[in-house]
């Protein structure tokens, strides 16, 4: 007795698979596991019009012949009979959702190169029309080659049609094996503009906004253009953070000028009112006049991520990450790291590759997380002057732009050392879809620029004036006797411990001011903006306060030391929240202390190589 025919029915996620497995099998359905693995199999009974019983298999969603989870080797083995435990398919169903034609075929090309029976179900057609695209499946069979059928499952449309070129597929003769090198051998490159030119060729017409939407993918996907437009969006970003930003911060910085000289003529001079005015306002003060910075910044990012631009971006970087062993689905986290580490490392659970979510985590703390931006602007601020250089363009944004790009190198060099030394494996492939083109909604940007700004205060609040206190009560104690001419800061406690962290430091060119920030900036890197605004207070003779950091620090530090101390916060670790987290992500303390190795060690050399160049230039 023969066994009945099988027919695999596979297709990219979220194409009506299932809608599909159902509206032809009805209740003849049973569910199980693929042997070997726990990934669900739906298999059901479909009675062709002649009345020969088939046997519908629904395979998981795949994007490629090249897998990259469990749910696609799985897809993978059975249309290729890789797998000695299920033999293999009489015929294939690929559904392809009609409105996202050119993304789908990719993946149908490939199956059709592998030789078997294929009858594709163009589904989800009824959408496509409400969304004013109308297909030709007599073209689209044509330039395929195989039966096209146009369904909608959900209303049970097509079913009929696709029985009968069903019953022709599986009444051609014996099986063939397929050809599995025809599947993969084209580049993901040739195959996406070969389906996009099939899916132009069956387009009958369209809506102007999707023909727009093309013609906007021709440029940001672009394999040139694309990668200008983007550093070209980046650039007018790192731009628009100093040039948008001045009028807010100084307004702010004059409001705590203000409430400190209030306070200093409402209270006598003691420890109370240096708590208030040289500890709290100089050192949280410092930090909150740079909240503009960041919600520039963040305007940027939720108006790249709601106009669908954003996974665009991630598309692109995926050829250059794949130069390194990483796919583009690090991507993503890598770019929530932008705005913190902890969120980007914890999203690295959607990696499936241990290897690659390891070395994804490891340089997280690379990217240039909100945190840093207090730190760069009111080094940049004080030391780089904001002069022209061309039109709309000034050497601030541009010193700016160049640690993001600094920072950006120096976790593409540590993911290739890493993915070839400690974290070596293969690497994986990465397929997306791309979401349409939209005019982000004015209200869900300012809510997300609201929860920005309160948790950027709460940390103002709460872990930055908290670390200020300790480091003001540090630096206030012991007090130098009466008409010494001490310095308050160098004989506290706290001054004494920064002049031992100098030693270490000083050959890097840092002094004793910023050997007594690195250590309560390992609370939260902010905290270091904080810190040099308290011990400038302390240490101000004159009674300026605040306003002064700017002015102290252009008098204390030469160039070259401020451009080592950006570039020691490009590569620092120094947030604990960071480690905590890397910790509970890898179930120990292996790789927390020696990503906090690479990256100090990294920070110290680069910081002193960038001194001494700095030195030698005269800088």
């Amino acid at each position: 007795m023969h066994a009945s025919p099988l027919v695999a029915l596979v297709g990219n996620p979220n194409a009506g698979k299932s809608a599909l497995f159902n509206a032809l099998t009805g209740a003849r359905q049973k569910v199980g596991n693929y042997p070997g693995v726990t990934v669900e199999r739906h298999s059901g009974r479909l009675v062709l019009d002649d009345g020969r019983p088939v046997e519908l298999i629904d395979l998981p969603g795949a994007y490629s012949l090249e897998p990259s989870s469990p749910d696609e080797r799985v897809t993978r083995d059975v249309v290729t009979g890789a797998s000695s435990l299920e033999r293999l398919p009489d015929a294939l169903v690929v559904v392809v959702d009609a409105a996202n034609l050119d993304n789908h075929l990719r993946f149908t090309l490939q199956l059709i190169a592998l030789g078997l029976p294929v009858v594709v179900a163009l589904n989800m057609v009824d959408l496509a029309e409400r969304d004013g695209l109308t297909l030709d499946a007599a073209v689209l069979e044509r330039e395929l080659g195989v039966p096209v059928i146009p369904t909608v499952a959900v209303r049970k449309r097509g079913l009929d049609a696709l029985r009968a070129a069903l019953g022709e597929a599986v009444g051609g003769g014996g099986r063939r094996t397929p050809d599995v090198s025809a599947g993969t051998q084209d580049d993901i490159v040739q195959l996406q503009r070969r389906a996009r030119q099939i899916a132009t060729a069956a387009t009958v017409s369209e809506t102007a906004g999707r023909r727009w939407a093309h013609m906007l993918d021709s440029v940001a996907l672009h394999p040139v253009a694309g990668p200008v437009l983007l550093v070209a969006i980046l650039f007018v970003m790192f731009q628009a953070v100093f040039t948008w930003a001045a009028v807010p911060a100084d307004a702010i910085d004059a409001g705590f000028g203000w409430l400190q000289d209030a306070i200093k003529g409402a209270l006598p001079d003691g420890f109370l009112r240096s708590l208030l005015t040289d500890g709290l306002i100089a050192g949280v003060g410092a930090v909150i006049v740079f909240l503009p910075q960041i919600l520039i910044l963040f305007l940027f990012i939720l108006i790249l991520e709601s106009s669908g631009y954003m996974v665009r971006a991630a598309f692109l970087m995926d050829r250059l990450m794949a130069t390194v062993g990483l796919s583009g689905r690090a991507f993503i986290p890598l770019l929530s790291s932008f705005a913190c580490a902890v969120p980007g490392i914890m999203a690295t659970r959607t990696i499936e590759d241990e290897k690659d979510r390891l070395t994804t985590i490891l340089i997280a703390p690379l990217m240039t997380c909100s945190a840093r931006w207090p730190v760069y602007t009111l080094i940049i601020g004080a030391m780089i002057p904001n002069t022209q250089i061309a039109p709309f363009v000034r050497l601030q944004g541009v010193v700016m732009f160049g640690l993001l790009v600094i920072g950006i190198a120096g976790a593409y060099v540590a993911a290739l050392v890493l993915r070839r030394t400690v974290t070596k494996g293969a690497s994986s492939g990465f397929m997306m879809e791309m979401p349409k083109y939209q005019v982000p909604r004015i209200g869900d940007v300012l809510i997300g620029l609201w929860q920005r700004a309160v948790i950027f205060l709460k940390r103002a609040g709460t872990i930055i004036a908290a670390t200020t206190v300790v480091l003001w009560l540090l630096l206030s104690f012991p007090n130098p006797p009466e008409g010494s001419g001490i310095s308050p800061v160098d004989y506290s406690i706290g001054g004494r411990i920064g002049h031992g962290i100098e030693y270490v430091v000083k050959p890097i060119g840092f002094n004793r001011d910023i050997a007594l920030a690195l250590l309560p900036a390992m609370a939260a890197r902010e905290v270091a903006v904080s810190a040099i605004g308290t011990v400038y207070a302390i240490d101000d003779t004159d009674g300026s306060g605040t306003d002064r950091i700017t002015d102290q620090i252009r008098g204390r530090w030469t160039l070259p030391t401020a451009l080592a101390f950006l570039m020691w916060f490009v590569f620092a670790p120094q947030c604990i929240s960071t480690i905590a987290v890397t910790r509970r992500e890898t179930n120990g303390w292996k790789w927390p202390l020696f990503m906090v190795g690479y990256l100090f060690a990294a920070a110290y050399i680069m910081a002193g190589i960038t001194y001494w160049l700095a030195v030698f230039a005269g800088l």
